[in-house]
Order: structure tokens, then C-alpha cells, then sequence
């Protein structure tokens, strides 16, 4: 039968056991082994860590605590694979650990006086536990095992009482801390986790222009609240990965294109021997907002802003140099610890470092360091519009034109 003009003619939707088949196998796929993004020598830290860990808790609890019996306990061995192996987890923060064992140790050691059934006793003891950690943020999957450790540990632990939460659960979460602290921080593994910010005068509410691109962090707020399970993986962890993806994909799509084909090669440079006032006068001179600083052999030494300069020197009256300033070396103001860039560098880099570090000036140097252009603000702006017409993609400009000459039609 043929459908008549005007009519939609509708697309059969797959058939239920198909449907059926897809979830079945989706969900079995669940039992696979995930991959683990860490390389070789990651691997190897963690199993050092553990080892060292371990050991140096076990030997210091004997020799403080001496014939009480248990010194050391087995959800140690649990804790040390997330202290030492997922140092970034949630779950393996100081809190997490110090909080969640104590805790868990309160309630098992509570539970086991009030509950005669040592069954019954565990199990509630456990789930007394995690909704305490939840309460108190410091989730931590070990601490179920020292909640059951509390309830079932034998007739020493039972006749330790309060007591087993000092001795020796406290003295071996404490331990085990202070050897994940020292080994992660030694191999710059940062331990306690969180995002490093940099520094920057001027904080926006909104954020850095990095974060204020593509998905904000309203939306991934949304995102997880829809998601309404535990993710273990901190909000600003998570953000950070997301936008890297984005840059990952911008990369992707520039293809080769390098600082040296966006910077500005007539680069105006003062030497270190001048004055304040001579760089002032340079600045209002050419009308630019930095000066990259250099020596005889014009190696890069510095770096001289023209906010530096009324940051430091002007009155509030306006923004005139004092002339009791104008003599004074250049060195009093400069920037010596400069970001550069090399000419070769992909952009799609330079443009992530600037957007999440506030960068306005950016020198790009040989491999002496000699000064031979810059990129400003505006050259990355410049940039981003030149990979979006390689790519394709629709400009605003463009696409408003389109629509314009569609509603003329």
C-alpha cells in the first residue's frame, strides 16, 4: 500500500529481542576487566610504596605497642593499595583514611557490645559505617574491614574495647599516612590531591577564558546530579580532564600549525642596562604592553609589562611616571622568571597554557633563548579563526549571512 502525499510514513523501531540482546551483552561487558591508564613506572612506584609502607607501619606499631596483640591489622594492606596506587582517588585522601577508620572503628567496637550475634553484629556494623562515612565525607572501602575487623577480630580485640581505636588502628592509619605523604610528595605525585590554580592578579568570578569555553561547570554539575551515583573522581579533576579532551579534539582539527606562523616577528626588545623611564617611554612610544627584556648577546633576561609599571610607580593622580622613578635600573621591575615558547611548538599548546594561566605576552625563543617574535592575545585569537576556516567550520559571520540570504530567498 502506498502512502499518500502528505502522510509520514513511520520506521519500525527494533524489535524488543533485539533490544533485550544489546542490554544482556552491554551488561555482561561489566564483568570484563577495565583498562588501567597507568604506564610502567607508575606501576612500579605503587608496588614500592605498598611495600615500604607496609613494612615501615608493621615494624614501628611492633616496637610501640610490644606485646599487645593485634599491632598491625589486615585493612592496612587495603588501604595501601589506594594510598599507593591511587593517590589522586577520593577515597585515598587523609581524611578519608584518618575519618573512615576511626569511625568505622567506633561503630564496630559500639555495634559488637550491643549485638550479641556476631553475624548480625558485622553486617550492621558495616552499614552502620559507610552511612556515617558518607556523612562525614570521609568514604574510605577499607574502613568496612576495620568496622568487620572490630566486630570479629577475636577475644584480644574484643577485650581491648575502645581502646583498639588507638591501639592500633590509629597508630597504623597515622603511620601508613605519614609514608604516603613522604613517598608520593618525593616522586611529585601530589599527596593530598587537589588541582593545582596559578596564580593570577586578577581572578574572574567566571573563571579563566578556559573555562569559560565549550561546557561550563554549571553543566557538569547537572551532568552529575543526573548521574546521581558515587563517581570517584574529584568535580575539578573531572573538569580539568574534560577540557584537556576539548584541547585534545582542537589539536586534532588545527593540524600543524606552529607559533612561528602566528607570532609577531618585529618584536621591540630594551636591553637590562636601561631605565624605568626609558622603558616607559618605549611602551608609550610604539603603543605595546610588554617589553621583553635582553642582554648584550640579546638573551632573553626578563620581562617588562606596562602594568608592571603603573602597578609600581605611578601616583594616583594618573597614570604619569614620577620623575624620581625614571632613573631607577630596569631590575627593580622586570619579571625574571619568564614563559617562553618555541617557534616550533603546536599552538593548540601555547593557547591551553595561556588560556589557563592568564598569559598576555609570550616570547618565543631560539634554542639560545634569544628573543625572535612574540604572541600576544590577539595572535592566538587569530589563530583559533584561521584552524576553524581550515577546518570548515562555520564562522559566526558566515553563518549569519547564510541565514540572512535563506530568509531573502
Amino acid at each position: 500500500m502506498h502512502n499518500r502525499p502528505g502522510h509520514t510514513r513511520f520506521i519500525q523501531s527494533a524489535h524488543p529481542s533485539n533490544r533485550n540482546r544489546e542490554t544482556l551483552l552491554l551488561w555482561l561487558k561489566g564483568f570484563l576487566p577495565a583498562p588501567v591508564h597507568a604506564g610502567k613506572r607508575e606501576r612500579l612506584y605503587s608496588c614500592m610504596g605498598a611495600c615500604i609502607g607496609l613494612l615501615l607501619t608493621e615494624w614501628v606499631s611492633r616496637t610501640a605497642l610490644g606485646t599487645i596483640n593485634p599491632w598491625f591489622i589486615a585493612p592496612m594492606g587495603a588501604s595501601a593499595v589506594l594510598l599507593f596506587a591511587a593517590p589522586s582517588s577520593l577515597l585515598a585522601q587523609p581524611w578519608s583514611l584518618l575519618g573512615g577508620n576511626l569511625l568505622s572503628a567506633f561503630i564496630g567496637v559500639s555495634v559488637a557490645k550491643e549485638v550479641p550475634d556476631p553475624g548480625l553484629a558485622a553486617a550492621l556494623a558495616v552499614g552502620i559505617a559507610i552511612a556515617g562515612m558518607f556523612s562525614l565525607r570521609c568514604l574510605h572501602p577499607p574502613s568496612g574491614a576495620v568496622a568487620l575487623t572490630a566486630v570479629l577480630g577475636g577475644p584480644s580485640v574484643t577485650a581491648a574495647g575502645y581502646k583498639f581505636l588507638w591501639q592500633p588502628v590509629a597508630l597504623n592509619s597515622v603511620l601508613l599516612l605519614v609514608v604516603a605523604l613522604v613517598f608520593n610528595n618525593v616522586l611529585r605525585r601530589r599527596y593530598p590531591h587537589a588541582v593545582v590554580t596559578t596564580s593570577n592578579k586578577h581572578q574572574p568570578a567566571d573563571g579563566t577564558p578556559l573555562r569559560r569555553i565549550g561546557f561550563t561547570r554549571e553543566d557538569m554539575d547537572k551532568a552529575l546530579q543526573s548521574h546521581d551515583e558515587l563517581i570517584d573522581i574529584s568535580e575539578d579533576d573531572l573538569e580539568e580532564i574534560l577540557l584537556q579532551a576539548e584541547l585534545h579534539a582542537f589539536q586534532r582539527r588545527s593540524g600543524e600549525l606552529r607559533c612561528a606562523d602566528v607570532m609577531s616577528r618585529d618584536v621591540i626588545t630594551i636591553n637590562q642596562s636601561n631605565t624605568v623611564g626609558a622603558a616607559w617611554k618605549l611602551l608609550d612610544q610604539h603603543q605595546v604592553h610588554a617589553l621583553p627584556v635582553v642582554n648584550e648577546s640579546k638573551v632573553l633576561v626578563g620581562i617588562v609589562t606596562l602594568q608592571d609599571l603603573i602597578e609600581t610607580y605611578t601616583t594616583t593622580q594618573g597614570k604619569s611616571l614620577p620623575r624620581l622613578h625614571r632613573e631607577k635600573p630596569l631590575d627593580h621591575v622586570m619579571t625574571r622568571q619568564v614563559q617562553t615558547v618555541l617557534p616550533n611548538q603546536p599552538i593548540t599548546e601555547v593557547v591551553s597554557r595561556a588560556l589557563a594561566r592568564g598569559f598576555l605576552h609570550l616570547p618565543v625563543v631560539d634554542p639560545e633563548n634569544r628573543v625572535i617574535g612574540i604572541l600576544t592575545q590577539s595572535d592566538l585569537v587569530t589563530a583559533v579563526y584561521r584552524a576553524r576556516l581550515e577546518d570548515g567550520m562555520e564562522t559566526p559571520t558566515s553563518s549569519a549571512n547564510e541565514k540572512h540570504l535563506k530568509l531573502v530567498k
